[in-house]
Parts: C-alpha cells; sequence; structure tokens
C-alpha cells in the first residue's frame, strides 16, 4: 500500500505566559498574528505564521502549569534563506538579551540554539550546499565572514565519511520515497 504524501505543517505549545511569548515570537523572530481567540471552557490560542500560504505554522495555547520542570518539545526550528540572515538573527536575539547559545554546524546545516522566555529550545538554521552523515555537531563562529564560513564547513564535511552534495543526497531521498524505489 502506498502512503499518501504527508509534510510536515504546524506546531502548538502550551504556554504560561500568552502576552509574553506572543510578543517573543512575533517581535523577534517576526511571525505575524494570524488569527486569535478562546475555546468555550479551554484555552486561549494564538496562531501565528510567516507564510500567506500556511494560517498558521505555530499555535501558542495557554494552560502550561507554572514551574512545570520538564518539556517534551525538543525544539521549535525556523529555518532561514541564507547565513548572512543567521547571522543577522544571532545578533538580534543576543540584542534582546539572551545571553546562552549553543551555535553548531551539522554539517548539512548552520545553527544556533537558545531558549524562548518560557524555557522552550528554539533552533534558527540555514541549510548548507553539502551532507555528512548524522548526527554531527561542531562549533562554529557565526560572526566571522560568510565565505570564511563556508570554507571552513565545507572542507570539514569533506573530510567525513558519506560526504556529498546536498543535490546528490536529495535525489537519494527522492528515489528512497518513490513507489518503485
Amino acid at each position: 500500500m502506498t502512503i499518501p504524501a504527508v509534510s510536515f505543517s504546524h506546531l502548538g505549545i502550551n504556554v504560561t505566559d500568552l502576552a509574553r511569548m506572543e510578543d517573543f515570537y512575533t517581535r523577534v523572530l517576526g511571525l505575524l498574528v494570524a488569527d486569535r481567540g478562546t475555546i468555550p471552557a479551554g484555552p486561549t490560542l494564538v496562531f501565528l505564521s510567516r507564510d500567506p500560504d500556511e494560517h498558521h505554522q505555530i499555535v501558542l495555547a495557554t494552560g502550561r502549569p507554572p514551574g512545570v520542570g520538564y518539556n517534551v518539545v525538543n525544539q521549535i526550528s525556523f529555518k532561514l534563506p541564507a547565513l548572512a540572515d543567521l547571522q543577522q538573527m544571532y545578533a538580534r536575539v543576543r540584542d534582546e538579551g539572551i545571553k546562552e547559545f549553543r551555535v553548531v554546524t551539522h554539517g548539512n546545516a548552520w545553527s544556533i540554539y537558545f531558549a524562548d522566555p518560557e524555557g522552550n529550545r528554539v533552533e534558527l538554521f540555514v541549510d548548507t550546499p553539502w551532507h555528512t552523515p548524522q548526527p554531527f555537531v561542531e562549533p562554529f563562529d557565526v560572526e566571522a565572514p560568510v565565505d570564511t564560513i563556508l570554507a571552513q564547513t565545507e572542507a570539514l564535511c569533506r573530510s567525513r565519511p558519506g560526504f556529498m552534495s546536498r543535490g546528490e543526497w536529495r535525489k537519494k531521498q527522492v528515489e528512497k520515497l518513490s513507489p518503485t524505489g
């Protein structure tokens, strides 16, 4: 039996302070409020998106109890178009007063990780032109010139077994997903 094509659409998270979380995701990360409302006898919801074709990419929902020590959401990831955009967003988030970052290359992406106001891990990332087997994590200097980061990352990826271009890797994935593949 062939499985219909499934694509990821959105993520919902329960929050303690809805206004603070809405402010962070709209003002700092640039998402827009697409809708909002309250379910009778239920949570208040804020629907956020950056894609005009998607009603929402993130839903913030009241109802997270204060002081909960564990969050089942591993990370909320946002893809940026270019490495210079990642550098700009790093500076923006740092200027917001966030001090703890994890800045790494995965070979196939450059990522910065940090916590939102309620401690959820946020990832901002950019795809690289290469593939290297995962998991792979190596720190890099996000404030270095773009050409330097590109050259260092490519050299790092080329030194690993399984290196290939993103195009080669994508072709292999398409073959795996094809009904005859």
